[in-house]
């Protein structure tokens, strides 16, 4: 183990929708004003946030998820990636107590400050009350001994009046009150953000946050909270260099509007694993870059431009004869609707998509599957051999239907109910999927991912193991 002095501080919040990315975008342009660097990252399996502490920040914002990671590969990413920083700034997911377990903190923010020994900011909606607010933020400080609660800062004020209140009710755990504004909220989509744009609206409305939070917050005392972070002890850096595996391996990954959804770590690994990535355009693109050894097609919203992906006959022609060739092409929700013959938009419309699984996507108004799952491998396959064990999130609001028989070859169990079901769906080397992996719960993926694309024996795994860990 080796020790990480570094500035530190979790962003919480009692609830979802109490505003902690709209907090979180203020303070880090604030503190990015006085010239300091500071590193984002986001509890949970969010995708959304991500986008905008990218824009906030001008850094890359990481995912941290005890329970799809586990706490050495948490504490590994966050020193990876902060060690440059003056400081690191972790956005909460949910309530502070809320994650996989009702009866634990696995998965949860407080857990993710505890692993990383972060003191904790706590945002309360204060509409409707004065003193109730400091009996709200003490039940939070007292129900968990070994999480250090520092701060509260009150959302949603009505007035400087009220904030005089809620500054006396609070007492010197009091770090700011930020006044209620409508007119700065950041539009929606589903049950999160909508993508992050940039462009000079975004930064506007990034910038209203900072001067709102200048205002409104006691920065000093923010810094001087985040400075009280003992050193973090982090294992020895575990990434592989590449020395040993096929070189100069190319993976070509989807990037643009229609698909966005992709954890940093999964990037890295791929990466640390020997590989090159170069970005395309499903969208705006004719052609594959030339060179590639495999695809990798992430989540996003393709329904939103199924016309636009339906009618670029030059892109699917080129991934089709990708796939005709023998290929490797990986696509997780998004992606894989986009491998299927047909897209059903929720107006009605059908749109023809890549045909290269036979199946029919449907788009429909309400959530079709939320949760953390956890998968095996039944089939040998471009991820891995059978018995490979991963895990992941889904999040969607389509459903699949099987036009012609096709191979499955994943065992997806779900987290919350604990039913299994038989998913991943194959066609030759095209392998497609609603779970969103995180490769940090089985790092030989990216390995063997790589390795596949050479045709090479398939390098060396161990199936990592969960028991007990539920």
């Amino acid at each position: 183990m080796r020790e990480l002095s570094l500035a530190r501080l979790v962003i919480s919040g009692a609830s979802s929708g109490v505003g902690k990315t709209s907090f979180m975008l203020g303070l880090v342009r604030a503190l990015v004003r006085r010239g300091l660097k500071v590193q984002t990252f986001k509890c949970g399996p969010d995708y959304l946030d991500p986008s905008y502490h990218r824009l906030a920040s001008g850094r890359v914002c990481h995912n941290l998820d005890s329970w799809m990671m586990g706490s050495d590969a948490v504490r590994a990413s966050f020193a990876r990636s902060a060690a440059d920083a003056d400081i690191a700034l972790i956005e909460g997911v949910m309530g502070l107590f809320d994650g996989a377990s009702p009866t634990r903190d696995e998965g949860s923010t407080a857990e993710i400050a505890k692993i990383l020994a972060a003191p904790c900011l706590v945002l309360l909606d204060a509409g409707g009350m004065a003193r109730t607010l400091a009996a709200l933020y003490q039940g939070l400080k007292g129900f968990d001994p070994e999480l250090s609660l520092g701060g509260c800062i009150a959302n949603q004020v009505g007035s400087t009046g009220h904030a005089e209140l809620l500054a006396k009710a609070l007492g010197p755990d009091y770090v700011g009150a930020v006044l209620r504004k409508p007119e700065l909220a950041i539009p929606e989509r589903h049950l999160g953000l909508v993508w992050a744009r940039s462009d000079a609206a975004t930064e506007a409305h990034i910038e209203a946050w900072a001067d709102h939070i200048e205002a409104s917050v006691d920065l000093d005392k923010v810094l001087t909270l985040a400075r009280s972070a003992a050193p973090l002890e982090v294992p020895p850096s575990t990434s592989h260099s590449g020395e040993g595996l096929p070189s100069a391996r190319t993976i070509a990954i989807a990037q643009d509007e229609a698909f966005s959804f992709y954890y940093e770590e999964n990037l890295h690994q791929l990466r640390a694993a020997g590989a090159r990535l170069e970005f395309f355009s499903p969208l705006h693109d004719v052609a594959l870059p030339q060179g590639i050894d495999a695809v990798y097609i992430g989540g996003g919203y393709p329904e939103l431009y199924a016309e636009v992906l339906a009618s670029n006959q030059a892109m699917k022609a080129s991934l089709r004869a990708f796939a005709a060739e023998g290929g490797p092409i990986y696509a997780e929700c998004g992606g894989l609707m986009y491998l299927c013959r047909t897209l059903v938009t929720l107006d009605g419309q059908r749109w023809p998509m890549l045909d290269l699984l036979p199946a029919q996507v449907q788009m429909y108004a309400k959530l079709q599957a939320l949760g953390y799952v956890e998968t095996e491998l039944t089939e040998t396959s471009i991820l891995g051999p059978a018995g490979l064990r991963f895990r992941g999130h889904q999040f969607r609001y389509s459903e699949l239907e099987e036009l012609e028989p096709i191979e499955k070859i994943y065992r997806v169990r779900r987290k919350r109910k604990g039913d299994v079901i038989a998913e991943g769906f194959r066609s030759g080397t095209v392998l497609g999927s609603y779970v969103h992996a995180h490769w940090a719960s089985n790092n030989s993926i990216p390995r063997f991912l790589v390795t596949a694309t050479s045709h090479h024996t398939s390098p060396t795994f161990r199936p990592l193991s969960f028991e007990g860990k539920e």
